[in-house]
């Protein structure tokens, strides 16, 4: 390297001035991300989880029974409890209102009095005064000494010091919000993502009752704004009846435990069903911890322990050829686990896994202890236990070899790509995208429309194995599922984890389901959405995964033409172009993507410049009801997915019959 390349590579000065001092909540609003997470949807509505989590903590304490959520006509917030309400009065050291303090100060908050909240989600003092510093406007109503108390801020400064508004019978906290536009992408609350937490809570927390109103989505009869509310009185036990609600049962009961284990409350719900996946949910002080932690290890370990210790014991696994493992005594399995801690020591600001080892001990101890009498108790319920984990253990085997003979056929051992797939000429992933096409002939334009310096396609052959209904060993015997695997150069299994994948080759980082627009086609692309969710999730959660949409209708005038991708699209073009005279144009309804020539499919579902792709993600907070759409829809009871389509079918569009 020259001495003029070694120039041009150092740093500019760095000296004192370079030291930046960020004063109260300006840290906050210089980068939102390290507190929320983030500055889209799921940020946006973190912010109402921080302020009603406020009012969950107040519940715990014994002085809440009841939290309202409202969303506003101008997508403001409030949230409103009866708990004590937020102390008002001056607080000596730092010369204002303790409320002005809790709002505009870091790491203030009567969290880390242990007097004060035995247990909270929060300790770092930083949630709603992280709340108030991204919202453009946010207003406190006190209700508390006979006295209702107000203050108002904005970006997280007080426009002026507490004051006395009113007089009242009643107490808690009001808090009212509307996030900054100015650092928020989007401003638009979905109402179906503050219902699923609030249900959420409502379970975790049995007995507090909480409500949700959408002030902007009205009756169109009643003029009643949309509201709902949530309550459960068994908490757990509820909620995995809820999660379960479209599986077949395996055993009748659910096993609930609710008990204390060296000064740490433990609270477990469980059931088994007749299906091949696990759903196990924990929580630490109402904070899903998607990441597990101590409290969820020990969970297993004492699941495993106490149930190899009873088949063994009863000599149940006597004829068994092969080891079983953790994962055998967890297939079927759905399991909420939540515990309460003092103080929890989280893996970083997010809170998505748990430290403490002492509380992976106690959740053992605690599991090991009452499933232990449960199967005593119920030794019908412990054989088919014993049973599915028998059954588990041998498909299991079967799949590790149908895993390996994946392997051993991929790209990777030298065997080449499948026979069917059109690969891209770029080898870098991040530039390359593979369409998962329906059938050979739309295959075939598609190959021929494309891009192939980075557009890879791969037909498939009618209807994909349903992967919900089928045991592991089946999906990696199935020749389609194999191919797409092989194509996407994602290999079945990790050290870590034998039903998860590894990514790590991916070859791709668009996958997109391309299927025709009528009901087979939307089947099609359902099947491959489950196949991804339950054996390739991981894709999902990068951001992989795309549906593409082409488009419904072709309307031409002379020599004119263009394409609509729905009905409402196709009546304005009518209006537009044929002064609402459908004979004066030539319109055609495409039934399939193998109508459409090379050039057509290029210009209305491949070209990155014109097309229009539906990202498929997953709201973290929203995973139970994710898996239960799955189960409903995919499953083997025909019940639930019955009332799932009535309930839907008002939103039904261009459905062709």
């Amino acid at each position: 390297m020259s001495e003029e390349e070694k120039v041009k590579l150092e740093p500019e000065e760095y000296s004192a001035d370079s030291i930046q001092v960020l004063e109260g909540l300006e840290a906050v609003r210089k980068r939102p991300s390290m507190y929320i997470g983030d500055v889209n949807t799921d940020g946006l509505h973190h912010l109402v989880y921080e302020v009603v989590d406020n009012s969950i903590d107040e519940a715990l304490a014994g002085y809440c029974t009841h939290i309202q959520v409202y969303i506003n006509e101008d997508n403001s917030i409030t949230v409103r409890d009866n708990g004590r309400g937020i102390p008002t009065a001056r607080h000596a050291k730092e010369n204002k209102s303790a409320l002005e303090v809790v709002l505009t100060v870091l790491h203030a908050g009567g969290k880390f009095n242990k007097d004060s909240y035995k247990v909270s989600g929060g300790l770092h003092g930083v949630g709603v005064s992280c709340v108030n510093a991204l919202s453009v406007k946010l207003v406190a109503e006190i209700y508390r000494e006979g006295k209702i108390w107000r203050q108002e801020f904005c970006r997280g400064v007080a426009l002026k010091d507490v004051e006395i508004i009113g007089d009242t019978d009643r107490t808690g906290t009001t808090i009212t919000f509307k996030p900054d536009d100015s650092i928020f992408y989007v401003t638009e609350y979905k109402y179906d993502t503050l219902s699923t937490r609030l249900r959420e809570l409502a379970y975790l927390n049995k007995g507090i009752r909480l409500s949700l109103t959408d002030k902007r989505d009205l009756d169109p009869e009643t003029k009643e704004p949309r509201h709902e509310v949530f309550y459960s009185e068994f908490g757990l036990r509820e909620y995995v009846e809820f999660i379960d609600g479209s599986r077949e049962k395996l055993i009748e009961n659910t096993i609930d435990i609710c008990t204390e284990k060296n000064g740490i409350p433990v609270e477990i719900a469980m059931h088994y069903n007749t299906s091949f996946t696990e759903n196990v949910f924990s929580y630490v002080n109402n904070i899903n911890t998607k990441e597990g932690g101590t409290h969820l290890a020990g969970f297993r370990r004492g699941l495993t322990q106490t149930l190899k210790n009873y088949a063994e014991t009863t000599g149940m696994l006597s004829k068994l050829k092969f080891d079983i493992n953790g994962d055998d005594f967890r297939e079927g399995l759905t399991a909420v686990v939540s515990v309460k801690v003092q103080e929890p020591q989280f893996e970083g600001q997010t809170k998505t896994k748990l430290g403490n080892t002492e509380v992976g001990t106690a959740v053992a101890q605690a599991v090991s202890t009452a499933l232990s009498n449960y199967l005593e108790e119920h030794p019908k319920d412990a054989k088919s236990i014993v049973d599915k984990v028998i059954l588990a253990a041998t498909a299991r085997h079967a799949a590790r070899k149908a895993r390996d003979m994946v392997q051993r056929k991929s790209v990777l051992s030298g065997s080449g790509l499948p026979g069917k797939l059109a690969d891209c000429a770029d080898n870098n992933p991040a530039n390359c995208e593979i369409f998962l096409v329906e059938g050979d002939s739309a295959g075939g334009s598609a190959k021929q429309g494309r891009d192939r310096q980075f557009q890879a396609i791969l037909p498939l052959r009618g209807k994909i194995l349903n992967v919900e209904k089928a045991m592991r060993h089946r999906v990696y015997e199935s020749d389609e599922i194999v191919m797409i695997f092989k194509a996407l150069g994602i290999t079945p299994g990790t050290d870590e984890d034998s039903m998860g994948v590894d990514l790590e080759k991916i070859r791709y980082h668009k996958i997109i389901i391309m299927a025709d627009a009528d009901v087979d086609g939307a089947h099609i692309a359902t099947l491959i959405m489950t196949l991804f969710f339950r054996h390739m999730k991981s894709v999902i959660e990068h951001g992989y995964l795309y549906i593409a949409t082409p488009p419904l209708y072709l309307v031409k005038k002379g020599k004119d033409h263009r394409y609509c991708w729905n009905e409402e699209e196709r009546i304005r073009l009518i209006q537009e172009w044929g002064g609402g005279k459908e004979s004066s144009l030539h319109i055609q309804r495409y039934k399939g993507l193998g109508e459409m020539n090379p050039e057509q499919l290029w210009e209305t579902t491949m070209d990155p410049e014109k097309r229009i792709l539906l990202k498929v993600t997953m709201d973290e907070a929203a995973t139970s009801e994710i898996d239960l759409t799955f189960t409903t829809l995919m499953g083997d009871k025909v019940e639930p997915r019955r009332e799932f389509i009535e309930e839907n079918a008002q939103f039904v569009k261009n459905l062709d019959i």
